[in-house]
């Protein structure tokens, strides 16, 4: 039985693997448990993106404080608007239309931070 699982195609095997997995929730009737964990999950990567976020910051605190002050603005107020557009996805969700407005509103403020970095790190 150990050979068939290791000649087994992979993609076919991961497949085989998340429908034993669908198959022990569903006769086991974990729906609430399953999501609890996804619950679970939405906080763990919520909490991810802002040590990550910290972190950058805590790296380059010193380099932003030099900037002009109009560019420290601009850079923290789409950082802001990046984390309040995370907050609003894990409160209430993302259904249609405001998918769109939460992926325009990311590259909108993403891009914000990554033209002021270059701007300020642009030398002549």
């Amino acid at each position: 039985m150990k050979r068939f699982f290791s000649d087994l195609n992979p993609t076919l095997r991961g497949f085989l693997i998340v429908a034993l997995i669908a198959g022990v929730i569903v006769v086991l009737q974990l729906y609430n448990t399953l999501a609890a964990l996804f619950l679970l999950a939405r906080i763990a990567f919520l909490l991810a993106i802002a040590l990550f976020v910290f972190m950058v910051w805590r790296d380059q605190r010193h380099t932003i404080s030099m900037w002009s002050t109009r560019a420290r603005y601009v850079f923290y107020g789409a950082a802001l608007l990046i984390v309040v557009d995370f907050l609003v996805w894990f409160v209430r969700g993302i259904p249609g239309r405001d998918a769109f407005a939460f992926v325009v509103t990311l590259i909108v403020g993403a891009y914000a931070m990554w033209r002021t970095w270059r701007d300020e790190h642009t030398y002549g």
